[in-house]
């Protein structure tokens, strides 16, 4: 396919553009790009080299976070979380509740698996497969507080894609309260992966997909990535000893189903 120069310029408009988000007296709303930088600050863009390392165990990887004990893996189809070496040897398996999974973050002895169907919400459970708590995302109907497409534990938080308020919500994993909303306007966002003092986003759309780095305290876009017509199709987001990791579901909407010939596996992601 033949990429245009409109496309190229649309492509970086909806990755590297954030949206408003929402105000509450218990949350702090992060400033947007143009507000942070003065309005005026250009945003760097850069591009992503990806190479397939391994197939996950079940081949609908959508979710993954990285560990000292290795790279957990969320299957979207089964829901079970896969603990795999850095060869994708198959460690350790945990079944969970979650449904559509979408997210998921490990920390403290638990896995912490964000649905993205009914009855959605951030499923918390236990190393042997026991569900511990299952919360719905906050800021939303107490039945429903809508998908999730990214969860990222660091230090007693989770840093939630949270895609009814189209933002990445901070939230304390013990109290459940919320803390800072980072809005973002891509149409789709995937999954999010903890550098340091930033916070880096899978976004995109039918077009292709992209990464936009935040700063986790204001909010503020720090670069863009854009990903080739023949990289692989990012899906969750893990960091680990200075690398980006993702996975490829296979399934993007828009696309046919394994339409991405590197459906199924774990990848590395190099920036330029």
């Amino acid at each position: 396919m033949v990429t245009s120069p409109a496309m190229k310029t649309n492509r970086r408009a909806f990755l590297g553009s954030l949206g408003a988000g929402l105000v509450s007296s218990r949350l702090v709303h992060a400033q947007t790009p143009q507000a942070a930088s003065g309005g005026g600050q250009k945003i760097p863009l850069r591009k992503a080299k990806t190479t397939p390392l391994f197939k996950s165990p079940e081949g609908y990887p959508n979710a993954i976070a990285a560990t000292a004990d290795g790279l957990w893996i969320a299957e979207q189809k089964t829901d079970n979380a896969h603990l795999v070496d850095w060869n994708g040897k198959l460690l350790k398996t945990v079944k969970t509740e979650s449904k559509n999974t979408s997210g998921m973050g490990v920390g403290d002895g638990f896995i912490w698996m964000g649905a993205n169907a009914a009855p959605q919400g951030i499923f918390q459970t236990d190393m042997t497969s026991k569900t511990i708590t299952h919360r719905q995302i906050p800021l939303g109907p107490k039945e429903n507080g809508g998908g999730c497409h990214g969860v990222e534990y660091v230090n007693g938080k989770l840093w939630i894609a949270a895609l009814r308020l189209r933002g990445i919500l901070r939230v304390d994993a013990k109290t459940w309260e919320p803390e800072l909303l980072i809005p973002y306007s891509a149409p789709r966002a995937h999954g999010s992966a903890f550098d340091k003092d930033a916070v880096w986003l899978v976004t995109g759309d039918e077009r292709g997909a992209g990464l936009v780095k935040y700063d986790a305290t204001t909010g503020r876009a720090l670069e863009i990535v854009e990903f080739g017509e023949d990289a692989c199709d990012p899906h969750g987001l893990a960091w680990h000893n200075g690398v980006l990791y993702s996975c490829d579901a296979g399934i993007h909407p828009g696309w046919p189903e394994n339409k991405s010939p590197t459906h199924g596996y774990v990848f590395k992601i190099e920036i330029a």
